[in-house]
């Protein structure tokens, strides 16, 4: 049982050990589902992206986009749209 917990904490934190700063921006696809994690993010001042529905409250987020939130196609184009713009800008202040 312990094993399973351990698996479990390591699937969804593991990732954390290798953080050395605060993230620069929280990308949120489901405001309800994530509204502990908003508020973290609100409360250390990250800001944040929120695909919102019309069940969410835009006014919690940063940059609010409206989008079907529970739609796998429309979730998909917009991470990938925000990922390329993210390494598009990332490119251009290198140079």
């Amino acid at each position: 049982m312990l094993k399973r917990q351990l698996d479990q904490l390591q699937k969804y934190l593991g990732g954390i050990r290798y953080m050395t700063s605060l993230p620069d921006i929280a990308i949120i696809t489901n405001q309800r589902e994530e509204s502990i994690a908003l508020g973290e993010y609100r409360t250390l001042g990250i800001p944040t992206i929120c695909l919102v529905d019309t069940d969410c409250d835009p006014d919690l987020v940063d940059i609010p986009i409206p989008a079907n939130d529970d739609g796998i196609a429309s979730i998909q184009l917009i991470l990938n749209r925000l990922t390329s713009a993210i390494c598009e800008g990332r490119a251009l202040r290198s140079l």
